[in-house]
Order: structure tokens, then C-alpha cells, then sequence
């Protein structure tokens, strides 16, 4: 049933077959988090550096209305320069796919996907979260209610700093989503390390991590991981300066009545202009080191199967 929608590259296909370490990454920066050719130069990269680390790089995307899971190369340069490319969480999977369209998966719809090809780590940039201000709009990411549901292990650097941190903490906790904090205690925001919250337990190697994942799945219980992986110290941009922007850039957001899944492109894209190209680079190199984190936490799995 499931090939009538998902095709897997050969090479990805292999490699799960045999239990082998396969790490899961989005289009959504693709299309939508980055300039191109920045955003194809980063997703190339960022399978090199999984490659380069043991475990196999899987491009996750909707072309044509099929599910893709190891997009080619030229695919990925198709999802970073084609316009039009349809944002894609889980309710928007059944009618892209549907009309066969084309779709760039968010860090939820990237998850079904995964667990439906049977990848069990993903790497991403930040999650979704709680917006600020959700006491009022209830705008609240399905990425958070996907890590409640399915198994796959998200290695990100936080939640966007443009996010009520402490509300989306604690929706994790009420959903019993893990959010480990790999080498740190501080929950980090996405551009920098520090958010001012913690997290539930630190770990500080993959292998230790990938044991505590298998546990809780061999214990039957449902959902994700949270991996929050803090940007590397030389990247990170500086506290005062990246909240003041993103102040501004919600504060421009809501004057012009900027809402749903259009806010976090919106904001992203302010606050790279506020300082100055800063955030995107800082973005590229957290992105790196997840990819590093996850292909090793990939590989540590495979080891204990």
C-alpha cells in the first residue's frame, strides 16, 4: 500500500533494510528557511557531513505528489529554485499529494514520513513551538503534537528564538516528549545557547542517548525525542541583540496581519535583515551540527539493534 505514494532511493531503502544508521532531513529550509543558493549549497553539505560520519543522508520532499524519501541531487536543487513549492505539515500531506503536487515537508511532516519509511533520527534546525501570544490565537506548531505521536528522534537546536520557549517546554511535558539536552543543561534558542530554561535530562554522548531511545520505544512509549544540540559557541549571535530583533520583527509581523504558517518565514526573514545576514549563516552552522549529532546518534542505534 505504501509504495503507491513513497519512493525510497535505493541506497536509503538498503540501508534500513539491513539496520543500518539512516538520518532523516527536512526541505522546508530548502524551499523556504534560506536564499538560494545557499539553501542548496546547505542541504548538499549537510548530507556530506552525515555521509562522512557513517550513517546515510535522506532528503525528505513531495515531487509530483510522491512521497520522496533521498531526494537526488537534482531534486534538491529543483526543491531550492522552483517556485511555488507548497509549505507541507501533516494537514496538508493527504491533498498535495492528491493533486500531485510538489511540497516542502516542516519538521511534522518530515517525522510521518520518516517513521512511514522506517528512519528512526532526523535532523532539522529548530522545531515549531508555542507562538507568543498563543493564550490568545492558540497558534501552536503540529510539530509539537507529531513529537507526541511518532517515533522518531528530532536533533535540533531548540525551538526558534522567535517562539514562547517556556509554553512549548511546557506542552512537551504535558505530551511526555523528552527533551534532552546533548552536552548541556540549558534548553538553547536556536541562534544562541542560552533560552534561560532547562532541560528534563543531559547526556553526553550518542551512545548514551541511543540507549535511553531504544528503552523508551522497547517500553512501548509512543512518541519522540527532542535532541536539543546548542549551536556551536563560535556561531551563536549575541542574546541581547538577536531578542531585540526579533521584537521588532514580531512587532511588524502583527501590524501587518502576518499569521498561521507564513509567521515563521516572515520572521526569519526580518530578522536576517535586522542583523545584517548574521542569523543565516548562524543558521547554516547549527544546521551542520545537527546533521553531526544526528548521523552519530544514527550510527550509535545501529550498533545496538
Amino acid at each position: 500500500m505504501l509504495s503507491k505514494y513513497l519512493d525510497v532511493r535505493e541506497d536509503v531503502l538498503a540501508a534500513i533494510e539491513k539496520g543500518e544508521a539512516v538520518v532523516a532531513l527536512e526541505s522546508t529550509i530548502i524551499s523556504h528557511g534560506m536564499p538560494y543558493p545557499q539553501n542548496v549549497e546547505t542541504a548538499l553539505q549537510c548530507e556530506k557531513l552525515i555521509s562522512d560520519r557513517g550513517a546515510v543522508p535522506a532528503t525528505i520532499g513531495i515531487i509530483k505528489g510522491r512521497l520522496k524519501v533521498g531526494l537526488t541531487v537534482e531534486e534538491i536543487e529543483y526543491m531550492g529554485k522552483e517556485a511555488g513549492i507548497v509549505k507541507v505539515s501533516r494537514r496538508d500531506l493527504p491533498f498535495v499529494v492528491a493533486r500531485e503536487g510538489d511540497g516542502a515537508t516542516t519538521v511534522a511532516a518530515t517525522m510521518i514520513i520518516a517513521a512511514l519509511a522506517g528512519i528512526k533520527v532526523f535532523a532539522t534546525g529548530g522545531i515549531g513551538g508555542v507562538h507568543r501570544g498563543a493564550q490568545e490565537t492558540f497558534d501552536i506548531s503540529a510539530d509539537l503534537q507529531e513529537l507526541a505521536n511518532t517515533n522518531v528522534a528530532v536533533v535540533c537546536a531548540g525551538a526558534k528564538s522567535i517562539l514562547d520557549i517556556a509554553l512549548t517546554l511546557e506542552y512537551l511535558e504535558t505530551h511526555g516528549v523528552p527533551v534532552v539536552g546533548y552536552r548541556t543543561d540549558e534548553f538553547p534558542a536556536f541562534y544562541t545557547r542560552k533560552s534561560g530554561y532547562g532541560v528534563d535530562y543531559r547526556v553526553d554522548s550518542a551512545e548514551e542517548l541511543a540507549q535511553a531511545i531504544k528503552s523508551k520505544w522497547e517500553l512501548n512509549l509512543k512518541g519522540g525525542v527532542v535532541v536539543a544540540n546548542p549551536i556551536p559557541e563560535k556561531d551563536e549571535l549575541d542574546y541581547d541583540l538577536i531578542n531585540k530583533a526579533i521584537d521588532e520583527a514580531i512587532l511588524e509581523a502583527e501590524e501587518k496581519g502576518i499569521k498561521g504558517k507564513e509567521t515563521t518565514p516572515f520572521l526569519l526573514a526580518k530578522v536576517k535583515d535586522i542583523t545584517e545576514g548574521e542569523s543565516l549563516t548562524a543558521n547554516i552552522e547549527l544546521v551542520y551540527n545537527n546533521s553531526r549529532v544526528a548521523a552519530d546518534l544514527a550510527v550509535a542505534l545501529a550498533r545496538l539493534k
